[in-house]
Protein backbone atom coordinates (compact mmCIF):
# COMPACT_ATOMS: atom_id res chain seq x y z
CA UNK A 1 0.00 0.00 0.00
CA UNK A 2 1.36 3.26 -0.61
CA UNK A 3 2.49 6.13 1.73
CA UNK A 4 2.33 9.32 0.01
CA UNK A 5 0.65 11.62 0.95
CA UNK A 6 -2.02 13.22 -1.51
CA UNK A 7 -2.05 16.47 -0.75
CA UNK A 8 1.40 17.04 -1.47
CA UNK A 9 2.70 18.01 -4.59
CA UNK A 10 4.68 15.54 -6.63
CA UNK A 11 8.16 16.46 -7.66
CA UNK A 12 9.80 15.20 -10.85
CA UNK A 13 13.18 15.21 -11.82
CA UNK A 14 14.63 15.81 -15.37
CA UNK A 15 17.76 15.23 -17.23
CA UNK A 16 19.22 16.78 -20.47
CA UNK A 17 16.34 19.57 -20.37
CA UNK A 18 18.19 21.98 -22.60
CA UNK A 19 16.23 21.12 -26.02
CA UNK A 20 14.25 18.05 -27.28
CA UNK A 21 12.04 15.55 -24.99
CA UNK A 22 14.09 17.03 -21.95
CA UNK A 23 12.55 20.62 -23.20
CA UNK A 24 9.21 19.17 -23.49
CA UNK A 25 8.84 16.98 -21.10
CA UNK A 26 9.63 19.61 -18.49
CA UNK A 27 7.14 21.74 -18.94
CA UNK A 28 4.49 19.47 -19.44
CA UNK A 29 5.07 17.86 -16.10
CA UNK A 30 4.85 21.46 -14.84
CA UNK A 31 1.80 22.06 -16.86
CA UNK A 32 0.17 18.97 -15.24
CA UNK A 33 1.35 20.27 -11.70
CA UNK A 34 4.26 18.69 -10.65
CA UNK A 35 6.95 20.65 -9.14
CA UNK A 36 9.84 20.49 -11.96
CA UNK A 37 13.09 20.49 -11.57
CA UNK A 38 14.81 21.09 -15.44
CA UNK A 39 18.11 20.08 -15.72
CA UNK A 40 21.20 20.56 -18.05
CA UNK A 41 24.56 20.41 -18.01
CA UNK A 42 24.76 23.99 -19.21
CA UNK A 43 21.74 25.64 -17.78
CA UNK A 44 22.66 28.92 -19.89
CA UNK A 45 21.52 27.29 -23.20
CA UNK A 46 18.12 26.71 -20.78
CA UNK A 47 17.02 30.09 -20.73
CA UNK A 48 14.20 30.25 -22.67
CA UNK A 49 13.25 27.53 -20.50
CA UNK A 50 13.18 29.06 -17.55
CA UNK A 51 11.25 32.44 -19.45
CA UNK A 52 8.63 30.16 -20.52
CA UNK A 53 7.59 28.54 -17.26
CA UNK A 54 8.18 32.20 -15.83
CA UNK A 55 5.54 33.53 -18.06
CA UNK A 56 3.04 31.22 -17.43
CA UNK A 57 4.13 30.87 -13.78
CA UNK A 58 4.71 26.66 -13.76
CA UNK A 59 5.79 25.32 -10.78
CA UNK A 60 9.65 24.37 -12.49
CA UNK A 61 12.82 25.05 -11.44
CA UNK A 62 15.70 24.87 -14.12
CA UNK A 63 19.02 23.75 -11.60
CA UNK A 64 22.57 22.47 -13.21
CA UNK A 65 23.22 18.40 -13.65
CA UNK A 66 26.01 16.76 -15.26
CA UNK A 67 25.20 13.40 -15.56
CA UNK A 68 28.90 13.17 -15.68
CA UNK A 69 30.01 14.30 -12.54
CA UNK A 70 29.37 12.04 -9.50
CA UNK A 71 29.65 15.68 -7.40
CA UNK A 72 27.05 17.48 -9.74
CA UNK A 73 24.55 14.98 -9.61
CA UNK A 74 25.14 14.57 -5.39
CA UNK A 75 25.00 18.17 -5.44
CA UNK A 76 21.27 17.98 -7.51
CA UNK A 77 19.90 15.76 -5.50
CA UNK A 78 20.67 16.97 -2.75
CA UNK A 79 19.23 20.41 -3.36
CA UNK A 80 16.14 18.71 -4.65
CA UNK A 81 15.82 16.81 -1.17
CA UNK A 82 16.61 20.07 0.92
CA UNK A 83 13.83 21.98 -1.10
CA UNK A 84 10.88 19.45 -1.50
CA UNK A 85 11.50 16.11 0.65
CA UNK A 86 10.64 14.27 -1.98
CA UNK A 87 11.59 12.68 -5.41
CA UNK A 88 8.30 11.46 -7.25
CA UNK A 89 9.82 11.04 -10.80
CA UNK A 90 12.93 10.48 -12.54
CA UNK A 91 13.23 11.17 -16.02
CA UNK A 92 16.55 10.31 -17.91
CA UNK A 93 16.70 11.80 -20.73
CA UNK A 94 20.35 12.92 -21.38
CA UNK A 95 22.44 11.27 -23.98
CA UNK A 96 23.77 12.30 -27.71
CA UNK A 97 24.43 10.03 -30.83
CA UNK A 98 28.54 9.25 -31.96
CA UNK A 99 28.92 8.66 -35.31
CA UNK A 100 31.74 6.82 -37.05
CA UNK A 101 32.49 3.24 -38.33
CA UNK A 102 33.76 0.92 -34.69
CA UNK A 103 37.23 0.64 -36.40
CA UNK A 104 37.64 4.53 -36.82
CA UNK A 105 36.30 4.83 -32.82
CA UNK A 106 38.43 5.12 -30.12
CA UNK A 107 37.90 3.55 -26.83
CA UNK A 108 37.78 7.21 -25.36
CA UNK A 109 35.20 8.06 -27.73
CA UNK A 110 33.45 4.78 -26.44
CA UNK A 111 33.62 5.25 -23.10
CA UNK A 112 32.36 8.89 -23.33
CA UNK A 113 29.19 7.96 -25.30
CA UNK A 114 28.43 5.72 -22.28
CA UNK A 115 29.12 8.18 -19.58
CA UNK A 116 26.79 10.15 -21.03
CA UNK A 117 23.82 8.02 -22.04
CA UNK A 118 24.45 4.89 -19.89
CA UNK A 119 26.69 5.79 -16.59
CA UNK A 120 24.41 8.79 -16.64
CA UNK A 121 21.36 6.75 -16.03
CA UNK A 122 22.88 4.65 -13.36
CA UNK A 123 24.53 7.83 -11.86
CA UNK A 124 21.40 9.70 -11.15
CA UNK A 125 19.20 6.73 -10.74
CA UNK A 126 21.47 5.18 -7.80
CA UNK A 127 21.07 8.66 -6.07
CA UNK A 128 17.24 9.12 -6.18
CA UNK A 129 16.31 5.24 -5.85
CA UNK A 130 17.22 5.36 -1.69
CA UNK A 131 14.96 8.99 -2.01
CA UNK A 132 11.51 7.31 -3.80
CA UNK A 133 12.41 4.04 -1.14
CA UNK A 134 12.76 5.95 1.75
CA UNK A 135 10.31 8.42 1.42
CA UNK A 136 6.92 8.20 0.13
CA UNK A 137 6.47 4.42 -0.67
CA UNK A 138 7.46 4.22 -4.13
CA UNK A 139 8.43 6.57 -7.42
CA UNK A 140 8.37 6.34 -11.52
CA UNK A 141 11.56 6.16 -13.43
CA UNK A 142 11.16 6.63 -17.01
CA UNK A 143 14.62 6.04 -19.01
CA UNK A 144 14.34 7.67 -22.51
CA UNK A 145 16.32 4.94 -24.68
CA UNK A 146 15.40 4.66 -28.47
CA UNK A 147 13.78 2.16 -31.31
CA UNK A 148 18.05 1.35 -31.48
CA UNK A 149 17.74 -0.23 -28.34
CA UNK A 150 16.40 -2.65 -30.54
CA UNK A 151 17.30 -2.20 -33.80
CA UNK A 152 20.88 -1.37 -34.73
CA UNK A 153 21.99 0.89 -37.24
CA UNK A 154 25.65 1.73 -39.14
CA UNK A 155 27.92 4.16 -38.11
CA UNK A 156 26.47 4.54 -35.15
CA UNK A 157 27.53 1.30 -33.06
CA UNK A 158 28.54 3.07 -29.87
CA UNK A 159 24.96 5.01 -29.41
CA UNK A 160 23.35 1.46 -30.66
CA UNK A 161 25.58 -0.16 -27.85
CA UNK A 162 24.66 2.04 -24.99
CA UNK A 163 21.07 1.89 -25.76
CA UNK A 164 20.61 -2.00 -25.62
CA UNK A 165 22.62 -2.01 -22.62
CA UNK A 166 20.14 0.85 -20.81
CA UNK A 167 16.97 -1.90 -22.30
CA UNK A 168 18.58 -4.77 -19.89
CA UNK A 169 19.34 -2.62 -17.35
CA UNK A 170 15.69 -1.30 -17.58
CA UNK A 171 14.34 -4.73 -17.46
CA UNK A 172 16.79 -6.00 -14.65
CA UNK A 173 16.18 -3.07 -12.13
CA UNK A 174 11.95 -3.35 -12.93
CA UNK A 175 12.09 -6.83 -10.65
CA UNK A 176 14.31 -5.53 -7.83
CA UNK A 177 12.01 -2.02 -7.33
CA UNK A 178 8.43 -3.34 -7.76
CA UNK A 179 8.42 -4.09 -4.48
CA UNK A 180 9.04 -1.02 -3.31
CA UNK A 181 6.14 0.39 -5.54
CA UNK A 182 8.77 1.96 -7.85
CA UNK A 183 7.96 1.62 -11.75
CA UNK A 184 10.53 1.53 -14.34
CA UNK A 185 9.24 2.73 -18.17
CA UNK A 186 10.92 1.99 -20.96
CA UNK A 187 10.40 4.78 -23.91
CA UNK A 188 11.77 4.07 -27.72
CA UNK A 189 11.44 6.69 -29.91
CA UNK A 190 12.11 6.65 -34.01
CA UNK A 191 13.42 9.54 -35.55
CA UNK A 192 12.83 12.99 -33.43
CA UNK A 193 13.05 16.14 -34.75
CA UNK A 194 14.52 17.46 -31.69
CA UNK A 195 18.07 18.82 -32.56
CA UNK A 196 19.63 15.33 -32.01
CA UNK A 197 21.58 15.44 -34.93
CA UNK A 198 23.14 18.77 -34.09
CA UNK A 199 23.96 17.57 -30.67
CA UNK A 200 25.63 14.47 -32.21
CA UNK A 201 29.22 13.67 -32.32
CA UNK A 202 31.49 12.62 -35.05
CA UNK A 203 34.37 10.42 -34.10
CA UNK A 204 37.78 12.35 -35.38
CA UNK A 205 38.98 9.64 -36.85
CA UNK A 206 35.32 9.46 -39.14
CA UNK A 207 36.53 13.28 -40.36
CA UNK A 208 39.19 11.87 -42.58
CA UNK A 209 38.98 11.46 -45.77
CA UNK A 210 41.41 9.02 -45.77
CA UNK A 211 39.49 6.56 -43.64
CA UNK A 212 38.20 3.50 -45.50
CA UNK A 213 34.43 4.02 -44.06
CA UNK A 214 34.62 8.08 -45.07
CA UNK A 215 32.16 7.74 -47.82
CA UNK A 216 30.09 5.12 -46.02
CA UNK A 217 29.59 7.45 -42.93
CA UNK A 218 29.01 10.34 -44.46
CA UNK A 219 26.23 8.46 -46.67
CA UNK A 220 24.78 7.05 -43.49
CA UNK A 221 24.80 10.64 -41.55
CA UNK A 222 23.02 12.09 -44.30
CA UNK A 223 19.69 9.95 -44.73
CA UNK A 224 19.87 9.69 -40.52
CA UNK A 225 20.19 13.52 -40.77
CA UNK A 226 17.25 13.64 -43.34
CA UNK A 227 14.79 11.50 -41.40
CA UNK A 228 15.46 13.62 -38.19
CA UNK A 229 14.20 16.73 -40.00
CA UNK A 230 11.08 15.49 -41.28
CA UNK A 231 10.63 13.36 -37.78
CA UNK A 232 8.01 13.11 -35.12
CA UNK A 233 8.03 16.17 -32.70
CA UNK A 234 9.58 16.01 -29.05
CA UNK A 235 6.49 17.16 -27.92
CA UNK A 236 4.72 13.81 -29.13
CA UNK A 237 7.71 11.83 -26.86
CA UNK A 238 6.68 14.38 -23.72
CA UNK A 239 3.22 13.22 -24.33
CA UNK A 240 3.57 10.17 -23.92
CA UNK A 241 5.91 10.47 -21.37
CA UNK A 242 3.58 12.17 -19.09
CA UNK A 243 0.59 10.20 -20.15
CA UNK A 244 2.33 7.05 -18.62
CA UNK A 245 3.31 8.95 -15.75
CA UNK A 246 -0.46 9.54 -14.81
CA UNK A 247 -1.38 6.20 -15.43
CA UNK A 248 -3.00 3.92 -12.78
CA UNK A 249 -1.17 1.31 -14.38
CA UNK A 250 1.55 2.22 -16.97
CA UNK A 251 3.03 -0.45 -19.90
CA UNK A 252 6.85 -1.01 -19.44
CA UNK A 253 7.69 0.02 -22.97
CA UNK A 254 6.26 2.69 -25.02
CA UNK A 255 7.17 2.82 -28.97
CA UNK A 256 6.80 6.44 -30.52
CA UNK A 257 6.88 7.37 -34.08
CA UNK A 258 5.56 5.24 -36.75
CA UNK A 259 8.91 4.93 -38.16
CA UNK A 260 9.77 3.14 -34.66
CA UNK A 261 6.76 1.06 -34.80
CA UNK A 262 7.69 -0.25 -38.25
CA UNK A 263 10.97 -1.41 -37.50
CA UNK A 264 10.11 -3.09 -34.66
CA UNK A 265 7.49 -4.95 -36.43
CA UNK A 266 10.09 -5.71 -38.90
CA UNK A 267 12.30 -6.99 -36.27
CA UNK A 268 10.47 -9.13 -34.65
CA UNK A 269 8.41 -10.21 -37.26
CA UNK A 270 10.90 -10.91 -40.74
CA UNK A 271 13.96 -13.69 -40.81
CA UNK A 272 17.12 -11.71 -39.75
CA UNK A 273 18.72 -12.10 -43.05
CA UNK A 274 15.72 -10.31 -44.44
CA UNK A 275 15.86 -7.53 -41.88
CA UNK A 276 19.52 -6.71 -42.29
CA UNK A 277 18.84 -6.25 -45.68
CA UNK A 278 15.73 -4.35 -45.35
CA UNK A 279 18.39 -1.81 -42.97
CA UNK A 280 20.81 -1.61 -45.58
CA UNK A 281 18.24 -0.49 -47.59
CA UNK A 282 17.24 2.18 -45.83
CA UNK A 283 20.59 3.13 -45.24
CA UNK A 284 22.22 3.53 -48.98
Amino acid sequence: MSTREPNRQKVAIITGSSSGIGYATSLMLARNGFYTYATARDIKKSASLQSTADAERLPLKLIQLDVTDDRSVKGAVEKIVSEKGRIDVLVNNAGYGLFGAFEDLSVDEIKAQFETNFFGVVRVTQHVLPIMRNGMGGGIIVNVSSVNGHVPFPVISAYVASKFALEGLSESIAYELEPFGIKVILIEPGAIGSGFMKGSVMSNRALDPKSAYFEFVRKVRSKISSDHENATQPEEVAKTIVQAILSDKPEFRYVVGSDAVTLMQARKNMPYSDFQHMIQKIVQ
